[in-house]
Order: C-alpha cells, then sequence, then structure tokens
C-alpha cells in the first residue's frame, strides 16, 4: 500500500487536472461461474472503499460474460463512445488505432514497476505499454490420481511416457486417456503448449511468425500419429472437443490426463475428484517454457480524466486487491508485491506450482495487431491436422500464410 501513498507524487501528472463530481466507466469481464461469484461482487466492494476515499470520483462498472465483453466494447468504439476503463482480452487493436493512454501516463512509477516483466513487455506494442496485465494463468498437467493408482502409473516426464501412460489407461477403460482440446473454443492454448513442448511456438526469438517451422510440424506430426492414431484421446475428435468440456470430462472421472489452468482444482474438487499436478512433459524431458496467458486492463484517451483513471487504477492494483482477486478466482498475480505475497502464504500452496512457472512461462503475441486474424484461424483449422491422414505441414504452412497476410494488413 505504499505505493499508493506516492501515487500523487509520482504519477503521470496530466493536463486534464483534477475535477469534482468525476464518474468513470469500466467495462469488464466476468471470472465467476454464476451470481453467487460473479465479478459484479468483486467491483462492488473494491469501488464501494475507493468512491468512500474518493467521494468526487465514481466508477461506473458494467460487468459481462467473456462471450459478450470483447463484442460490447468494439460496439462502444465503433460508436464514438468508448468507456473510460476496459478490462478484456486483447488491446493491441485500440493501441494501433491511437486510442489509448500510455501505462506511463497513467500509472504512478512503483505500481507500473511492479507488474511481472514479462507481462508487462507482452502489453507493448513499438516498446511502449498500452496494455496493463490484470490476470493471469499457466498450465500444468493433471492427472486423475485413483486412474492412475488403479493401473499402476507414475506421471510421465516425457511425451514417450505420455503416450505409456495413456496406453495403460486405454486398457482399463477409461473414456478420454489424454483429452486433446483443439475444437473452437481454446484451440490455440492447447496448440501453442504442445508447440513449447516441441522446442517451438507461434513466434521465433525476433518475434516473426513461424508457425509451420520444422519444430512445430514434428510436433503435430507425433500428435498425430502417437495420440491421436492410436486412439489415446478418447471417443471425440480433438477438433471437435472444445476446452469446458474437456474439463467437464475431467471433473467427472472420464479424463486421465490433460493440460489445465487453476480453474480445474475447484471444478474437480467439487466433483470429488483426487487429482495431481505435474509440469507439462516435452519431448525429452520437462518442457522449459509453460504456456501463459494473461487478460488485459486499458484506458481510452476520449473523455480524459486522465489523472482520475491513474489514480483508481493505482489502487486497483495495489498489492491487497490483486491478491484478493487472484484468490476469488484461482488466478495468479500479475505483480511481483502479490506474487511474493502469494509464494509466502500457506493458503496459496496449490496455485504454487502454477505461480513457479509463470517468470519462464511464453505468451500469445498479443502485442501483434494481426494476432486477432491469426488465433481465429488456429481455432478454426488446426483439429484438422491431427486427424488420421490430415496433413501438419499442409494445415500449418495454411496458418502460417494467414499469419503473413494479417502483418502485411497492418
Amino acid at each position: 500500500m505504499s505505493a499508493l501513498g506516492l501515487a500523487a507524487v509520482l504519477s503521470g501528472c496530466g493536463a486534464d487536472g483534477a475535477s469534482s463530481d468525476v464518474t468513470l466507466t469500466l467495462v469488464a469481464a466476468d471470472y465467476g461461474n454464476g451470481a453467487a461469484d460473479s465479478s459484479k461482487k468483486y467491483w462492488a466492494d473494491l469501488v464501494e472503499r475507493y468512491e468512500s476515499d474518493h467521494p468526487d470520483v465514481h466508477i461506473d462498472v458494467s460487468v459481462y460474460s467473456w462471450n459478450d465483453v470483447d463484442r460490447k466494447v468494439k460496439e462502444m468504439v465503433d460508436a464514438g463512445d468508448p468507456p473510460d476503463m476496459a478490462q478484456i482480452g486483447a488491446y493491441a487493436d485500440y493501441a494501433s488505432q491511437g486510442l489509448l493512454y500510455r501505462a506511463g501516463d497513467l500509472l504512478s512509477i512503483p505500481v507500473q514497476a511492479d507488474f511481472l516483466s514479462q507481462l508487462s513487455g507482452a502489453g507493448e506494442v513499438n516498446s511502449v505499454q498500452y496494455g496493463m496485465p490484470f490476470a493471469a494463468s499457466t498450465r500444468l498437467l493433471f492427472y486423475n490420481k485413483a486412474l492412475f493408482a488403479e493401473a499402476g502409473l507414475t506421471p510421465p516426464e516425457t511425451w514417450d511416457e505420455l503416450v505409456e501412460c495413456a496406453e495403460a489407461l486405454k486398457a482399463d477403460g477409461v473414456k478420454f486417456p489424454y483429452a486433446l482440446p483443439l475444437g473452437p473454443e481454446e484451440a490455440q492454448a492447447e496448440t501453442l503448449q504442445w508447440l513449447l513442448s516441441g522446442g517451438g511456438g507461434y513466434t521465433d526469438i525476433g518475434g516473426t511468425y513461424g508457425i509451420d517451422s520444422t519444430e512445430n510440424v514434428e510436433t503435430v506430426s507425433w500428435l498425430r500419429d502417437e495420440l491421436v492414431g492410436k486412439g489415446l484421446t478418447g471417443p471425440v475428435a480433438p477438433g471437435e472437443l472444445d476446452r469446458a468440456k474437456a474439463f467437464e470430462a475431467f471433473a467427472a472421472g472420464d479424463v486421465g490426463m490433460l493440460n489445465g489452468h487453476p480453474s480445474l482444482m475447484e471444478m474437480a474438487r467439487k466433483k470429488g475428484v483426487t487429482y495431481g499436478m505435474v509440469p507439462i512433459p516435452g519431448a525429452e524431458g520437462e518442457t522449459p517454457s509453460a504456456l501463459g496467458v494473461a487478460d488485459w486492463m486499458m484506458a481510452f484517451e476520449k473523455n480524459g480524466h486522465r489523472d482520475e483513471i491513474g489514480d483508481f487504477l493505482d489502487f486497483v492494483y495495489s498489492e491487497e486487491n490483486v491478491l484478493d482477486f487472484s484468490r476469488e478466482y484461482d488466478l495468479l498475480p500479475v505483480t511481483n508485491s502479490a506474487s511474493r505475497a502469494m509464494a509466502a502464504s500457506g493458503q496459496d500452496k496449490e496455485l504454487k506450482p502454477f505461480l513457479d512457472q509463470l517468470p519462464l512461462s511464453e505468451l500469445y503475441p498479443v502485442g501483434k495487431t494481426s494476432w486477432a486474424a491469426v488465433n481465429a484461424a488456429i481455432k478454426q483449422k488446426i483439429g484438422r491436422a491431427v486427424e488420421p491422414g490430415g496433413s501438419p505441414a499442409g494445415v500449418l504452412g495454411e496458418l502460417q500464410a494467414a499469419a503473413v497476410r494479417a502483418e502485411s494488413a497492418e
């Protein structure tokens, strides 16, 4: 909280100047699963505490489901009436259009410096930070402890061991020995995690798309031949299996293994499924880099109120508030201070394996305005690459061509 005390001195002091009776609008995503844990409750509590100390500033928060929130913000922007702040899935399009405040013009120096470095870097366009990370997660391999015990298995560390486990689970009648969700809901996540475990990724070290790299073709070919081709991924074709359905099947006890993020823990507990979590297996051993995912806060310039927005966001990103949100929704803190507090706290011990992965995680190339189009293409096409008789090189080549076209259109 000491950073907040410095906010007035260290914030990007503004041309707007302080004014009375300012109302700031915020459109935010809902991380809950229903009315009982809706993000509306989180924001209502936070806003009440902020407004009690800032009687001349009012925060009007609208919370929408993830199915609607990005579209809602786009509609507002297209109508010429953007919110003051938006907490959604992507920021780069708005930054490239010159619609957003720079993070450094809003946040106090201690607060901006507190972001985890790989997350703040992912929030940059042309080396300037516009996207402020709001929530993060990584992936681990979840396995059903009861099914593993019945088959006499230990968790896999390599791809070959994963196949051996999946074959034993299949022999025991497990419905989904390994669930491979490459359906359109979140295929980009499962795909990137596998590409990383094979030494590849969506981009090369210089940030250029390399979707059809040799490493990626080899990884997807292995998935087609060693998992899907051997009938180890269950009765639903990977291209038709969405992540949410795969999680539901795991919580129902029908899945031996799958890549999961922290929210799967609570789902499994509620259904009485005992689970274990280990680092993602790689081709030769533990994957050196896990998939990292972040959601973003951004602030639009049109309505002004830079100082008021900055002061409110300093409050949003206080250690206490970041921890509260992360714990409420089984997500990872986006700041160093909250991450240290979580790592040191006994109440967060189940999140620690995910927390340990975050500093070495690799995120989607969200700073590219082309990513939205590439993301959509991956969701639509990648399932075909692992079908029996499918062409990994052909599908990845199509995706690379789509990426090049999207980059050229920027």
